[in-house]
């Protein structure tokens, strides 16, 4: 018995720690309490198995492991962007998104749910925290959407699969982590994750556009009278192509002399100031010279996107690190919320308390997974996953599929934050074995965590839901009307659909690996093997700098003046004045350069026998 445990503890452990998650026992306590017991056991039965190695002394590591996570910069970003992303949710950023781009899109069938997708991706581009963004489009926009006849299902899965695009868009804490725990670039993870982001955002709007041709009763526009703000799209592109001739004036006239990333820079500055400024003059003095709707688009529009722009575009041009961008963006939602008077003590000491429980929730997961770690490398568990995962069929393919199920399964029951510190370090070497670039597995892993989201019955954005969607028949303020509760049955049905195009986005990303490899385009960097390193020789005659390695200045013959013949080096200019090289002991140059050439002068002295361990003596 005690035999069989030793040769096979790796998959005990692993089997059983994952077992007590699945259960439901905290996390961080179960790592670390799964792994301190397996060292007491591996330690004890080592002498029974080589391929354990494990011993009392190992336990003196576990400080530098803990002070290692402490030490990390990188996860500085993840407290950044929470609190980024719980201040402008307190300030009702989206309340105020939601509206308006509601108003922007009424006219036209699916306009609500066009707006609940979009906003959805501007929520993810600037909270980055999916229950956030679940929570706060529930509350504003199912209510409205039942109100005008949108069928349950299809609202409730819109909003749910609209929330979970915080995992995929950045800058997504999902992305954070990933890139964090497979050794790579913040950076570069969400340069990776830009166009398939863009590509699920359309692939939802396209769903709607489908509805609203083949279901067009279950996705109603808006009627006349709940459009408050009007018509008036026209001035709105007006605006627009101002924005962007302003753009290219001041980015090619303007700017010319700055470096590119600058230029670009301060000219979108510039566009967006004078559209914000001039719609803020037109509502302050009433020139009537833009539509109420291409007022409050662009009032409402530009302070998030300039927010967005100033966090990841910052990061994509290279001027900030993700930390770096966090903390801009955490400025930034500040500014915003005081600049809307939305901001009160009350708030930041909210967003600082759940920031800070967030931030500790992490550091203790990472904690225990570095206990369980330091056990489950010391039985070879690492060996051990790697020879299972090597050994599957399909090489790189067979691997991502058998990962991509036995990470949705585990979606299904487990965070983002568990999966990725736990199964991401125990993954990425076997995926760089076989050849896999490891940002583009880390966006695959990104989008089956996200799809294990919007998964019936355990998906975390159907919990976050349906813990605001009313149950029974409720009342609609608005209007005085009764209206129906919604079913569990109804969110689930309604998130089928966006799961299945979710997998087809999985498969896309790994048919077509240029959707996230052109991060490497990006880098205008050069191939060290490249790189080749010539030394100047000395002396004229093969070209290098005319010198000697020695002595005096080389060239050609030296004449009596010490001037040098002509060679295919550079010689120093007026060496007639200069000393010839130092004497140790023997006669001092005559200032002929006789004893400065390349062989002492034929009437020298012989040099006498000298000290060498006393120090020179310069005559």
């Amino acid at each position: 018995m005690m035999d069989f445990i030793a040769h096979n503890l790796a998959p005990i452990m692993f089997i059983s720690v994952m077992a007590m998650l699945l259960l439901g026992y905290p996390v961080a306590f179960t790592l670390a309490a799964g792994g301190l017991a397996y060292f007491v056991i591996g330690v004890e039965v080592s002498h029974l198995s080589s391929e354990i190695r494990l011993f009392w002394n190992l336990l003196q590591a576990h400080p530098d492991r803990i002070y290692g996570i402490m030490y990390n910069d990188t996860l500085l970003a993840i407290p950044f962007f929470t609190f980024m992303g719980l201040i402008l949710e307190r300030s009702r950023m989206a309340e105020d998104l939601l509206d308006t781009i509601g108003q922007l899109f009424g006219p036209i069938r699916g306009g609500l749910a066009y707006a609940v997708i979009l906003v959805g991706a501007l929520l993810a581009a600037t909270t980055g925290v999916v229950a956030a963004s679940v929570i706060a489009m529930g509350l504003i926009s199912l209510p409205i959407m039942m109100r005008y006849g949108y069928n349950q299902s299809v609202a409730t899965g819109t909003i749910a699969a609209s929330g979970t695009l915080a995992q995929i868009v950045p800058p997504s804490l999902v992305l954070i982590v990933m890139a964090d725990q497979l050794g790579r670039s913040v950076g570069d993870m969400y340069i990776g994750a830009l166009y398939p982001a863009l590509i699920i955002i359309a692939i939802y709007c396209g769903y709607i556009l489908l509805l609203t041709l083949f279901r067009p009763e279950w996705v109603p526009s808006l009627p006349k009278e709940a459009r408050t703000l009007g018509s008036g799209v026209t001035s709105l592109i007006v605006v627009i192509a101002a924005a962007i001739a302003i753009n290219y004036i001041a980015y090619y006239f303007v700017f010319e002399s700055l470096r590119y990333e600058v230029r670009f820079v301060w000219s979108a500055v510039a566009a967006a100031a004078c559209a914000l400024i001039f719609s803020l003059a037109n509502r302050k003095f009433g020139w009537g010279l833009m539509s109420r709707l291409a007022e409050e688009v662009v009032i409402v529009l530009i302070p998030p996107l300039a927010l967005i722009f100033l966090v990841l575009g910052t990061i994509f041009l290279g001027i900030a690190t993700p930390t770096e961008g966090g903390a801009m963006g955490a400025v930034g939602a500040l500014v915003l919320a005081l600049i809307k008077r939305r901001l009160d003590l009350k708030s930041v000491k909210q967003a600082l308390d759940s920031t800070t429980r967030l931030s500790a929730f992490v550091m203790f997961i990472l904690i225990g997974a570095r206990v369980f770690g330091l056990t489950f490398y010391g039985i070879n568990g690492n060996v051990w996953i790697e020879d299972l995962l090597l050994a599957l069929p399909g090489g790189e393919f067979g691997f991502l599929l058998v990962v991509t199920i036995i990470i949705f399964i585990l979606g299904c029951f487990l965070d983002f934050f568990e999966i990725a510190f736990i199964m991401v370090p125990l993954l990425a070497p076997v995926a760089e074995k076989l050849g896999i670039d490891l940002i583009w597995f880390g966006i695959i892993l990104g989008i089956n965590l996200q799809t294990s989201f919007l998964t019936p019955p355990f998906g975390f954005s159907l919990f976050y839901l349906r813990s605001i969607a009313p149950t029974k028949d409720w009342t609609d303020t608005a209007t005085g009307g009764t209206l129906p509760g919604i079913k569990t049955t109804a969110i689930y049905k309604g998130a089928l659909p966006f799961i299945i195009l979710q997998f087809m986005m999985i498969l896309l990303v790994i048919l077509f690996p240029q959707l996230v490899m052109h991060y490497k385009d990006e880098h205008t960097g050069i191939d060290p093997a490249d790189v080749k390193i010539e030394l100047p020789g000395f002396g004229g005659q093969d070209g290098g700098l005319g010198f000697s390695p020695f002595g005096a200045p080389s060239g050609g013959e030296s004449g009596s003046d010490g001037s040098s013949g002509s060679s295919g080096g550079l010689s120093l200019p007026g060496m007639d004045g200069l000393p010839g090289a130092p004497s140790f002991g023997g006669e001092a140059d005559n200032g002929n350069g006789a004893s400065g050439g390349n062989a002492p002068a034929e009437d020298a002295a012989p040099a006498p026998n000298t000290d060498l361990s006393a120090p020179p003596s310069f005559n």
